[in-house]
C-alpha cells in the first residue's frame, strides 16, 4: 500500500512547464506524452512523480473546518506516490522542497491533500493556509520551514 499526495494548481499552465518548475534538473523530471508525465525517482526520493493535466478537475477533501469543494478548470497537478517501505522523513522533505518550489515559482490558487481525502494546504488569491497543523505538519520535522505559512 502507498500514500499519494497531489498538489492541484488551477488554470493553464502546461504540465511540462509545471515539470520544470518542480523538477528543474532534468534528469529528475517527469517525462512521457502531455497530459500525462512522469518520473520513477524512488531511489533517490522515495516516491515516483506525476504531472496530469486537464480541463476539469473535482476536488472534495476535509478540511480542519470540513468538507472543502474545488473545481479549477483547466488544471495541472503533481503527484507523488510513495512506498510504505521508504524513509518517510527523508520523502516528505523531498516532496515538500518539490511543492515549494512550484508554489515559489508561480502564482497559481492550488491545494495540497493526502489520499485524495485530506487538505494540507491551500494557496488561493496568493493566501497560504495549511490544514492539519498538528495532526501532519508538526509531526514532519522541518516540513513548517519547508513551506511557509
Amino acid at each position: 500500500m502507498a500514500t499519494e499526495y497531489e498538489l492541484t494548481l488551477a488554470g493553464g499552465t502546461p504540465g511540462e512547464v509545471v515539470a520544470e518548475r518542480a523538477f528543474p534538473d532534468l534528469a529528475e523530471r517527469p517525462t512521457g506524452t502531455a497530459p500525462l508525465l512522469v518520473s520513477a525517482l524512488d531511489d533517490r526520493y522515495g516516491f515516483v512523480a506525476t504531472v496530469k493535466s486537464g480541463r476539469s478537475r473535482f476536488v472534495e477533501v476535509l478540511s480542519d473546518d470540513g468538507n472543502w469543494e474545488w473545481e479549477p478548470e483547466p488544471y495541472t497537478s503533481v503527484m507523488f506516490r510513495m512506498a510504505k517501505t521508504s524513509d518517510l522523513d527523508h520523502q516528505v522533505v523531498s516532496m515538500l522542497t518539490v511543492v515549494r518550489r512550484v508554489l515559489s515559482t508561480g502564482s497559481e490558487d492550488a491545494a495540497f491533500f493526502v489520499n485524495g481525502d485530506i487538505l494540507l494546504l491551500t494557496r488561493l488569491n496568493g493566501v497560504v493556509v495549511k490544514h492539519r497543523r498538528d495532526k501532519w505538519w508538526a509531526i514532519h520535522e522541518g516540513s513548517d520551514q519547508i513551506v511557509p505559512g
